[in-house]
């Protein structure tokens, strides 16, 4: 009798120590997979929400740099106009004001309007007159010309280029800014 005791306590003490888990250790495991999980899929939706930011944000300065380039463009075409008539005035195609245009616009014809989307068309330009309404709005500043060097002619005027957005239910802007001057001489 005293032996069957011995086996029996030696084969308790094995089933005891090696057979399974307790309910401690269950739960500790079960709340340790739930924390990394949560934590996991968390860093997850940052991750998206944080590129589909940065996306727009990459869009917008593309817009913004095809605004700033509309006036440059505009003001060179006065330049070399001027070469040939000399009374049009390197400034002549950049009224002060807030305007909109773009690529397919020959010059700052439209006053801005807040309402106003830009719309991409099958081949990805981004226009006011057709295609697909986005969520940008652009901008384009135009101020009264300035006298830079004290010689009482205006030869300076600040462009400013600004695009807005929604995402997320935050308004973001990107700005773009420019001092244009009287570069040439007749």
């Amino acid at each position: 009798m005293q032996s069957l005791k011995k086996e029996l306590l030696i084969v308790f003490k094995k089933n005891k120590s090696g057979g399974g888990f307790t309910l401690l250790e269950v739960i500790t495991a079960i709340f340790i997979l739930t924390v990394g999980g949560g934590a996991a899929f968390n860093l997850i939706q940052q991750t998206l929400a944080s590129s589909s930011l940065i996306k727009e944000r990459l869009i917008a300065s593309y817009l913004a740099q095809e605004g700033m380039e509309l006036v440059k463009n505009l003001r060179d075409t006065a330049w070399l106009k001027a070469k040939t008539e000399p009374t049009i005035s390197w400034d002549e195609y950049l009224p002060a004001g807030d305007w909109q245009a773009d690529y397919s616009t020959q010059g700052l014809n439209q006053v801005y309007d807040d309402n106003s989307y830009l719309n991409i068309d099958a081949n990805g330009f981004y226009s006011y007159s057709s295609g697909t309404s986005t969520k940008f709005k652009r901008k384009i500043s135009i101020s009264e010309k300035t006298d830079l060097d004290g010689d009482d002619k205006p030869d300076k005027m600040k462009a400013s280029v600004t695009v807005s957005w929604q995402e997320r239910g935050r308004t973001h802007n990107l700005e773009v800014l420019e001092y244009l001057t009287n570069w040439y001489e007749k």
